[in-house]
């Protein structure tokens, strides 16, 4: 989009240039000025450090570190050129490095950067915590997260696409786009911030925090289904091999082979309840069908033996069949009841399995 002179007779566009035809060079120049008004990139930054690297076995050095009000570190990369080069890769190697950044190296950076610019380094520290509004040093509320921003006067495609993917994977990068106009013997600066749109941003921060913690829920989902099938396999060795040589695993189901290809029976755990089932899964449907039948119409000999309480489902529109027995408690309850839970699941197999087994073993196809 091109930027317009408004007078009182017309829009007349600027005309574009270039860093490299106005003779702006990256350091001397563009660093420069967005150091001296690092407001431009970002509200409520602080710069740090300029051209930092203080960190073993490495010649790399940050345009601009920076710190945020709520103790993030920015890492600050600055490009002329119109592609970006590789500049969001460089800029992770920084966040890597800086990690493991403490309270006391920030403010040694900081006192290293004043002297350089000639200014007094008493009240280097004091000026940290006062921009933080920490009355003293805190180590537990820096740099919790290392934030990035990237300052170009035009971003490749792959830079683009990059970014876009690790913000979905919860890291913290703004695309801000430097564009120079000229306007007569003006040089005219049009900043604006591409990725994340400014109007989208507090909705895709909302959006990622949410996606955060369904991440998080889902990681303890499965450590404690984990903990479950291990305690029940534990328990069901003593009463049958049916499952002995499983492992115990991370999601809502165990599979045990009946020795019949396309029949099996299971543990299946949910949230808040849980079943035994007979299922039926062979790649041709008909058979599957076939089966089924043959086991319904044997469903009062095998009810007799198993007693109340099955369901004999044909799952209409699927390819599959199954029988199952439902019972009560879920992964999500107390963990004093799953000792009980575990049995009684365990005690449903066995009678699921030797109710069907018969049947089973007759099944020709």
């Amino acid at each position: 989009m091109a930027i317009f002179e408004m007078t009182q007779d017309n829009l007349t566009a600027l005309s574009e240039t270039s860093f490299d035809i106005e003779g702006i060079y990256e350091r001397k120049d563009l660093q420069r000025h967005l150091k001296n008004n690092i407001a431009v990139l970002a509200p409520d930054l602080m710069v740090i450090s300029e051209e930092y690297g203080d960190w073993i076995d490495s010649l790399r050095r940050i345009d601009l570190l920076c710190l945020d009000r709520v103790g993030n570190l920015v890492v600050v990369e600055i490009k002329r050129t119109n592609d970006g080069g590789h500049m969001e890769l460089q800029a992770i190697r920084y966040a890597a490095m800086l990690s493991t950044m403490t309270f006391k190296q920030l403010v040694d950076a900081h006192i290293a950067y004043l002297i350089k610019e000639l200014r007094p380094t008493e009240t280097a520290e004091a000026e940290i915590c006062a921009f933080l509004h920490l009355e003293e040093s805190d180590e537990d509320t820096f740099g919790n997260e290392v934030r990035i921003i990237l300052a170009s006067p035009s971003f490749s495609k792959e830079i683009t696409m990059a970014v876009l993917w690790l913000n979905d994977h919860d890291l913290d990068i703004r695309c801000i786009k430097l564009k120079p106009y000229r306007l007569e013997d003006k040089i005219l600066l049009d900043v604006q911030q591409i990725i994340p749109l400014p109007e989208a941003a507090d909705f895709q921060t909302q959006i990622r925090a949410k996606e955060s913690a369904e991440r998080v829920q889902k990681v303890e989902r499965y450590d404690i289904r984990y903990h479950f099938w291990e305690g029940l396999l534990t328990y069901a060795k003593s009463k049958t091999q049916l499952h002995a040589t499983r492992r115990p695993g991370k999601y809502h189901w165990i599979g045990g082979s009946t020795g019949k290809a396309g029949i099996s029976l299971n543990y299946v755990i949910r949230r808040d309840d849980a079943q035994v089932e007979l299922y039926i899964d062979s790649p041709d449907e008909e058979i599957n069908s076939s089966r089924f039948k043959y086991l319904e119409n044997n469903a009062d000999a095998i009810s007799t033996e198993f007693g109340e309480g099955l369901i004999w489902e044909d799952l209409p529109g699927r390819r599959a069949r199954r029988v199952k027995f439902e019972l009560q408690g879920g992964w999500k309850a107390d963990r004093s009841e799953w000792k009980n839970m575990q049995h009684n699941m365990v005690d449903a197999m066995v009678r699921l399995e030797n109710s069907f087994r018969p049947f089973i073993n007759s099944v020709n196809m």
